[in-house]
């Protein structure tokens, strides 16, 4: 295929794989793709790892980006961000004892005293909070000092600093956007792409569905390439977004399913026996609304008789500890931890129940894309 976006990245076809895997990144971006590598929960050490292992698997014959989360507002931005130790102060007590209510109840096990492991919201002291400029800064020095062709900010416009850094270094900068008024936003921070991510997309999203919300975005940002996001894992969907518009597609869950996925095994299994009505918005993971499994520890957190979710990046840091001990033990069945357990993912989790390589993800998209494209031509042609 040739269009904007795969003039753009040197790829064969338009297909953006979101991940957290670098298994993943590898495979899509030599398929045919480009594989974006997700680095809101990486810390410097494991991003330089991943991306040197990345390069040298690619041997500079096929690109990738990364994909940081910067929000343009949360708590403590205004004062140029919280410290690891200002949100801990920052967590009221009810929420502590809530969250300990939790684990209790369902049993979930202390981690080991050597446990080591460092997951999203686990630090202290002066170490910058989750998800904000001064977590990202680090990222981004890293990041450009290997060669991804794009840099995404999943959360809102990319910052001033992220965005000059990028440009000097010859890279693409992309944002995604839930509104046309975002997308607006993004273009006039100077972003060379813009992806339209729809409600029915796993993690941080908005309310407008895809279907309605990538003509609006089109029409907003002119000539700027768009990538539809949201509900798209099929080469129909593909065919439908760039049939609204759409340069692309910019995919996320799909891949959670793959060979190559790092996704938690109970969690796979949950994500390979779900339906599309399985998931909803919630704030029980980062304090943004973000689509997700349901499971017992969304039930817990959307009861309105709790205290409820804090806001960014207060939540992530008070459930950082409780996610590992329940990611640790969910592999008992019947186990508390198992029904607790869960993760971001769309509603296209209700197609994703067979687990394949990445690569033949790519391969069956374009397949139903050209099969798709080609009976919308067949039916143009008996019909004049």
């Amino acid at each position: 295929m040739r269009n904007a976006v795969t003039e753009m990245f040197g790829i064969d076809v338009p297909i953006l794989a979101f991940t957290h895997c670098r298994d993943v990144v590898v495979a899509v971006s030599k398929a045919g793709g480009m594989g974006v590598l997700g680095a809101a929960g990486h810390t410097p050490e494991q991003l330089e790892v991943d991306l040197a292992w990345i390069e040298e698997e690619l041997q500079g014959h096929h690109p990738y980006g990364v994909d940081v989360i910067v929000p343009a507002k949360y708590e403590g931005s205004d004062g140029g961000g919280l410290t690891m130790g200002d949100v801990h102060e920052r967590i009221p007590a009810e929420h502590r004892e809530f969250l300990n209510d939790i684990l209790e109840r369902y049993d979930v096990p202390e981690l080991p005293d050597d446990d080591s492991s460092r997951g999203l919201g686990v630090g202290s002291g002066d170490a910058p909070a989750p998800m904000s400029a001064g977590q990202v800064g680090p990222q981004l020095d890293i990041s450009l000092a290997y060669n991804p062709a794009l840099l995404v900010n999943a959360l809102g416009p990319p910052p001033a600093f992220m965005i000059d850094q990028a440009k000097a270094a010859g890279k693409k900068i992309g944002a995604l956007a839930g509104k046309a008024q975002h997308a607006e936003r993004h273009v006039n921070a100077g972003v060379d792409l813009v992806i339209a991510q729809g409600s029915e997309a796993g993690g941080h999203t908005g309310e407008i569905g895809t279907m309605v919300l990538i003509p609006e975005i089109v029409d907003a940002v002119g000539d700027m390439p768009v990538l539809g996001a949201g509900g798209i894992g099929r080469g129909r969907q593909m065919a439908a977004a760039m049939a609204l518009g759409a340069q692309g597609v910019w995919c996320g869950s799909v891949w959670l399913t793959t060979e190559e996925a790092e996704t938690h095994p109970v969690v796979k299994d949950k994500f390979l026996a779900a339906t599309s009505s399985d998931t909803l918005r919630s704030r029980s993971r980062t304090g943004k609304p973000a689509r997700q499994l349901r499971s017992a520890w969304t039930d817990e957190w959307e009861d309105p008789a709790t205290p409820g979710p804090l806001g960014m990046p207060m939540q992530p840091v008070l459930i950082g500890k409780a996610i590992q001990r329940i990611d640790r033990s969910a592999h008992r069945p019947g186990s508390g931890a198992e029904k607790l357990a869960n993760y971001f993912v769309g509603q296209i989790v209700g197609t994703m129940n067979k687990v394949k390589p990445a690569s033949q993800v790519v391969y069956d998209m374009i397949e139903e894309f050209i099969d798709a494209t080609e009976g919308l031509n067949r039916q143009i042609r008996d019909g004049s």
